[in-house]
């Protein structure tokens, strides 16, 4: 029986996207991974997005962020978006819970504004992240149907 790893599944579902998409997500996800590098790595390759989700424990419903992307485009969810303070109005939606913001590039990370929504999000973990430590990459679902992952062409 061949396994993939994590990894080696990580790998394939971001090969899956353009180049230029490939290279957004892997930027995004080594910026955040540093960020946060005690968290736990939630991946879900949906039909419509593909996730991955940081979060201080195995389960998704105490992740903080995600990391989304879709053919031509990747965004950063804040899963308690909703309660953070954002004086800059960079987060989208007007659901109860979560709100997003779009990452062009992965620079936006750096951005002051950007960082302090990071920090605040980091802070209302529950459980907090822990101190010390590497966090896990874990493969949470793969759809068998799925949009797809490059735009096409017109």
């Amino acid at each position: 029986m061949n396994v993939e790893t994590p990894a080696a599944q990580l790998r394939s579902f971001i090969a899956k996207f353009s180049p230029d998409d490939q290279k957004l997500i892997r930027a995004v996800r080594a910026a955040v991974r540093k960020r946060f590098p005690t968290a736990n790595e939630l991946v879900w390759d949906n039909y419509n997005f593909f996730v991955i989700g940081y979060s201080p424990t195995e389960r998704p419903s105490d992740s903080f962020i995600s990391i989304t992307a879709r053919a031509g485009a990747a965004g950063l969810c804040f899963i308690h978006g909703a309660k953070l303070r954002d004086p800059k109005k960079l987060l989208r939606g007007s659901g109860n819970q979560t709100r997003s913001m779009p990452l062009p590039t992965a620079d936006v990370l750096s951005d002051p504004d950007v960082e302090a929504l990071l920090r605040a999000a980091v802070d209302r973990a529950d459980p907090s992240l822990p101190e010390s430590g590497r966090g896990k990459l874990i493969i949470r679902a793969i759809s068998a149907k799925q949009r797809p992952r490059r735009k096409q062409a017109k």
